[in-house]
Formats: C-alpha cells, structure tokens, sequence
C-alpha cells in the first residue's frame, strides 16, 4: 500500500486509488478540493448543516473526514440564500473538510402526500413557524441547482427512492424515469470543484438492479451509489442486494451505500466491497439512549446503569469515556433532559464508528477481514442475544409470578410447562428481537 497522498486538481475527477483489498473488502482513498478521504469511511450526517450537539472540530476529531448534509432541508423556505450569503456550506458550518449532499429525493418519497410526474416531485412543505403550508416542486434541475449554490464538494443525482414492497411493473418504470432524471441532471452546470454521483436503484429485483447499474456507469461518473437500501427491508436482503450489486460498479470509483446503518449492516457492506457510508443512526441513537460499543448495544435508560460508575466503554478514548463520565451520570443527564448527555453520548458514538472504520481499513491491509468480520461479529451479536435473552428471562418470571400468585424464582420458571408461560415468553422473543431493529421495521427473529 502506498503512502502518497493524491491531490486535487480542477477537472480531475477524485483521484480513487485502490490501495489493497482483503477478498472483496476494499481499502481506498481518494481526494476533493477539502482534502483526502480514508476508505471505508464512514460520514456522520448534518441535516441542516450540523451534527447535532457537537461542534464541527469535536466531529473531526472524532476522525470524520466527511459530514453530509441535506438538499431537501436545506432547499426550503429562504435556508440556501442564507447559506450562499455566508459564503457556503463549508464557511457557514466552520467545516474544512468534505462534504457531500444528498439530493433530497428519499426525503420528498417519504411524504405521504407527493405528486410524481416526468418533471419531478410536488408535494407541500408545512411550516409550524409560517403558520401554514406551501406548494413545492423538487426536479432534477432544482435539486441539482441547490446543491451548486450549497457548494458540496459531492452532489448526489436526483432519483426516486422506491419502496422496496413496490410492484416490479412500478419499480421498473420507476427505474426508468430515473435514469431520465440522471441525464438531466448531468447537463446541470456545477462548481469547478464539485462532483456528481449516480444511484442505482432496483428495490429488491436483483435484474433491475444489473440494469441500474449498466445505465447509470455509462456516464463516466466519479463516483456511485447504491440507493433503495436500509428502508425496512431487512439486514439480509439488504445484503443480498448489496453482494449482487457492488462487483458490478466499477472498481476504479468510489462506492457509495446510501443511509446505512447499524454497525453489522457496515461491517457486511464492507465485505461485499463497498467504500463510503452515512447513516443517522449513531447520533439520533445517541440522543435516544442508546450507545454503542465493541460488545454490543447499551440502553442508558436501563434502570441497571443508576449507579454504575464505570464510563461506557473502560477502553475507549472519546470525550465521554476517557474523561470519566459515567453510566450513572450519563444516564441522570438523561432523564433530566440535559443538553450535555446529548453531546457526551454523540461523541461517544461517532467516535466508535469511527473506530470501526479504522479497524476495518487496518484489516483489509493487512489481507485479514474476513477473520476480522467473524470476529466482530461474533462478539458484538453474542452480547446483544445476552442481554435480549435476559430481559426476556426476567419478563417471564415476572408475568409467571402475576399468573401463579406467588413470587417466582427463575429455577420454577423454567419448570414451568404451562402452554400459556411458553407462549408468553416466545412472545416476548420475537417482540424483544424486534425492537432492535424498530426504527427501520425489521424483524431478524434469533440471533445465535
């Protein structure tokens, strides 16, 4: 692997170089006007032009080299005239770095009242603070003209995020309509030190997936991304799509998975040869009460963390951890609504993607990512089916206890034989195992 660092030239593309490669994983790097980007490399999102509770020096330290910002968001009301007049996203945000915006299009799908034809999406922007709503039409032009004016160093395509339960007949016209769209936006003018990116679409259908791809390659991009992805579908059949896809797109661009995810969903993406990745996940997570570590996921809220005086992780080096704050203290800022357990648990949680990549990079170089992914996985699953198991464990002693009328230990729980007990407690499993997943509405059942 070398150790040259490429630079940014006007016209000259990102300068993708593909380092080494452990299977299909792959360790790249490549360059923008605001600097060089390590590959995988995970991006931390600023909606509207900020990750949430931290301030822009706090995420690069945590090693973000790219923050990611929205179209759709920053499209509206008069917010991308206030964003040309402070100069740009990067002056207006005191971000120095890349960033990448996306074009809004899975934001406008996802409304609920949206009118799709040929020239593009309307639907209506309802503003709490106006006092009422206004009509909005979102095409390829103006969601490209936006992003010019924002001054992202990546820009995304405008495309047609379908729901992956879509009819075929519907998800291939879409398809279609897309690749329309990708010409257009195409021929938009951009900034000399801007680049585009096409998605490829396809929902679930890996043939329309081929299609995708074979269209959206033919216009010589600098990058691609996989779209249509992390929308409900499920970790494995987003890794089915995934795996069919990715050998497909060039392997001299950047590769792109769009709105994913959770650190197992990174680590799969990673293997089938993916290269750069965004996701809510970890700071909205975070803000939620939940954290993240080597072993696992951590629920603050547990009443189990009320007076534990360790940090989150006793091995990590964020803000949080290595300054001492504890669970007990994390936990009590919490619930009392504190600004501050927002920032500590966002660092905390950027800081452990951050780790991730780092440690993925590290093993494709040194050609041992698969012993790396079985690994991780092993340790990071086997300690969420632990605790999984243990909350429903206690449930069903508890409900055991109400139904007998008298308090239950575990041994007699488990005695038990009664149909009503089984059934409650299997209930309790697929419930439990569930809402792991609720915030994408997926359903994974056991997890060994």
């Amino acid at each position: 692997m070398t150790n040259s660092i490429p630079e940014w030239t006007p016209g000259g593309g990102l300068n993708f170089e593909l380092l080494s490669t452990s299977h299909h994983a792959r360790r790249g790097r490549f360059v923008t006007a605001h600097g060089v980007v390590e590959t995988p490399a995970f991006m931390p999102v600023g909606t509207q032009a900020t990750v949430k509770c931290v301030l822009p020096e706090q995420v690069a330290a945590t090693g973000a080299q790219v923050v990611l910002a929205n179209t759709y968001h920053l499209g509206i009301l008069d917010r991308t005239q206030i964003v040309e007049r402070l100069g740009g996203l990067h002056s207006m945000m005191r971000w120095d770095q890349t960033i990448l915006t996306d074009s809004g299009g899975f934001q406008v799908f996802s409304l609920p009242e949206r009118q799709i034809t040929e020239e593009g999406v309307s639907f209506r922007f309802r503003s709490s603070k106006r006092g009422g709503d206004e009509p909005v039409t979102l095409s390829p032009e103006s969601a490209m003209d936006i992003q010019r004016r924002l001054g992202a160093d990546i820009v995304m395509a405008f495309d047609e995020c379908v729901d992956h339960r879509a009819p075929r007949k519907y998800m291939s016209a879409s398809l279609d309509r897309t690749m329309r769209w990708l010409k257009r936006c195409a021929e938009c003018p951009l900034q000399e030190h801007q680049h585009l990116f096409g998605i490829i679409q396809g929902g679930m259908e890996l043939d329309l997936r081929s299609k995708a791809v074979e269209q959206v390659t033919s216009f010589r991009l600098p990058g691609y991304a996989i779209g249509g992805v992390s929308v409900g579908e499920g970790h494995d059949a987003m890794v089915r799509v995934v795996r069919h896809t990715a050998p497909r797109m060039p392997a001299n661009q950047v590769r792109y998975l769009m709105g994913v995810g959770l650190p197992e969903d990174l680590v799969a993406a990673v293997e089938c040869g993916m290269d750069i990745f965004d996701c809510i996940i970890p700071t909205r997570y975070a803000r939620e009460g939940t954290v993240f570590t080597w072993d696992g996921k951590m629920r603050l809220q547990d009443k189990k963390f009320r007076k534990d005086r360790y940090p989150i992780d006793t091995q990590c080096q964020c803000v949080s951890c290595a300054g001492g704050f504890s669970r007990a203290y994390l936990r009590h800022l919490l619930f009392a609504d504190e600004p501050l357990y927002g920032t500590l648990a966002t660092l905390h949680n950027l800081h452990f993607y951050q780790d991730l990549m780092r440690s993925m990079r590290q093993a494709i170089e040194s050609d041992r990512f698969a012993a790396f992914a079985t690994s991780f996985r092993d340790r990071y699953k086997s300690a969420i089916t632990q605790a999984t198991w243990t909350k429903i464990r206690t449930s069903a002693v508890s409900w055991a206890s109400s139904q007998s009328g008298t308090e239950m230990d575990a041994d007699r729980a488990d005695q038990n034989e009664s149909p009503q007990i089984q059934h409650h407690v299997t209930s309790r499993s697929l419930r439990a195992c569930d809402g792991r997943y609720s915030s994408r509405g997926q359903n994974w059942g056991f997890i060994g």
